[in-house]
């Protein structure tokens, strides 16, 4: 049985809640054994038993940190072999853990076009035959568009293009959306993806995170 740690909560405005109950009906289809914490301080033991750890963890400041406890124990377990899923807001969570996002593999800028707001962008495909992304077609997002500052030895599968707005020497600037890499041997997966609810049911991004997490897990690919 694949085990799995769902860590989620924290700042309210990417709608934790709300976006760990897509999570964990995703999860129900996979059948696995999952664990779940709203409690950061979850981190501070063993993790080496789980197969896979999922952040859903979202910070409102740029000082918020994991502890070198936490950082430790979650980095030796995917060392070890534990994947790491995470998507969206995860990607400006525990900011001012470096470690963290060298693992993760990139950290949230900035959304040019505002935050919270549905701005429409395309995401295209950049690796179609990665098993993360079969079965997956380019798709339309309206919602926070990611302009991430990311490790360059990612393995990049979908990416996005600003259309200058309200930034024109933005326009054509492209910003990774989804990637995986390896972390010792630990897989790990993440996509910029899921402000809301919305945004997570269209069945591009679905299938994506479904099989991002079968990835990430080893149960697949």
């Amino acid at each position: 049985m694949t085990r799995v740690l769902h860590l989620y909560g924290g700042w309210p405005g990417h709608y934790p809640y709300e976006v760990a109950g897509w999570t964990r009906e995703l999860l129900k289809e996979l059948e696995w054994d999952v664990e779940e914490s709203t409690d950061i301080f979850t981190l501070d033991r063993d993790l080496t038993k789980f197969d896979l750890i999922l952040i859903g963890w979202n910070n409102a400041v740029t000082t918020e940190t994991l502890t070198a406890s936490q950082e430790n124990h979650l980095l030796e377990a995917i060392e070890a072999g534990t994947g790491l899923a995470a998507w969206h807001g995860a990607g400006a969570a525990f900011r001012a853990s470096l470690r963290y996002h060298m693992v993760l593999g990139g950290s949230f800028v900035e959304h040019p076009a505002g935050e919270g707001l549905p701005h429409p962008y395309m995401v295209n495909l950049t690796d179609r035959e990665h098993p993360v992304m079969q079965g997956v077609e380019d798709f339309e997002v309206r919602s926070e568009q990611y302009y991430m500052q990311v490790d360059p030895n990612n393995h990049v599968l979908a990416e996005t293009t600003f259309d200058g707005n309200p930034f024109p020497w933005l326009k054509g600037n492209k910003s990774p959306v989804a990637w995986v890499k390896n972390w010792g041997d630990g897989r790990v997966f993440y996509h910029s993806i899921g402000h809301d609810t919305g945004n997570l049911a269209d069945p591009n991004v679905r299938r994506m995170t479904r099989q991002g997490l079968q990835w990430a897990a080893r149960t697949a690919g």
